[in-house]
């Protein structure tokens, strides 16, 4: 699908709008394959097959503050990861405010376990799927590896990711996907506060210039992971800000896809 043939969005910022403008500009969505896993349009997967496939697949779920973004905005990393053997995902889900929590979480582990019943004829294993994603894409995806309800990815690779919706999170305001006032949802939505046993290995990523309060959780959420037993890595991308942090996730020669690659297939 193209942007213009979903329904109407929530009005992007000025920044929001030049993330989308560089990134539809960056990525090439012709080639995947689309699956429906709902009837929403925003219930879909892309996929992208590994030309010499390793057996590994990384999906990864686009950001946009819960109320905005296509999965057409992860095209632009395939690319490298197929190259590498790894067959790339990108998985859409409902947004808000429309679609509160846990509607779009439930969407995306939907989604993932959409690729494990497919894992075979895409020549991936089923315990080789990884997840990752940026800023709310980084959220859900961290909140799936340590839940493991329905699906536990092999490993995560969040960008820019937001880890806790409590006091300590340093949001200036309270996101709506979370509903109402008196959900509870702060608690349950937070990838920090529901770490139980062991978490699969997590590789965090974020700009060097990113929003302080999600720099100060991608260190919180470390402690708590290596804190649960988990093996974490930390990567901060030099110069990047929230928005080109992402873009580093579609640079082969960059400073963080190389060590994406090696680590899933090390994984």
């Amino acid at each position: 699908m193209s942007p213009e043939e979903y329904p109407p969005q929530e009005p992007l910022s000025p920044a929001a709008r030049a993330y989308h403008a560089e990134v539809m500009r960056r990525g090439d969505f012709g080639a995947a394959e689309e699956s429906a896993y709902g009837p929403d349009p925003h219930q879909r997967v892309l996929v992208w097959r590994a030309a010499k496939p390793v057996g590994a697949l990384v999906a990864f779920i686009h950001g946009g503050g819960w109320t905005n973004g296509y999965k057409e905005w992860m095209a632009f990393m395939a690319p490298p990861f197929v190259d590498a053997g790894i067959a790339f995902a990108s998985i859409g889900y409902r947004l808000a405010p429309a679609h509160v929590f846990p509607a779009g979480f439930d969407d995306v582990r939907t989604g993932a376990a959409l690729l494990v019943e497919r894992a075979a004829s895409l020549d991936v294993a089923t315990d080789r799927i990884f997840v990752g994603g940026h800023s709310a894409g980084g959220h859900y995806a961290a909140l799936m590896a340590v839940t493991g309800k329905q699906f536990r990815p092999r490993g995560c690779l969040p960008i820019s990711g937001v880890y806790d919706f409590g006091p300590a999170s340093g949001l200036s305001t309270r996101p709506r996907f979370l509903g109402a006032e008196d959900s509870g949802n702060e608690q349950r939505a937070s990838p920090i506060a529901n770490i139980g046993t062991k978490p699969p290995p997590f590789l965090i990523a974020h700009g060097s210039d990113d929003f302080p309060h999600l720099m100060d959780q991608a260190a919180r959420m470390e402690s708590a992971l290596r804190a649960a037993g988990g093996e974490v890595e930390r990567i901060v991308l030099p110069g990047r800000n929230h928005f080109s942090a992402s873009y580093a996730g579609g640079e082969p020669a960059g400073p963080w896809v190389p060590r994406a690659i090696a680590w899933i297939l090390q994984n």
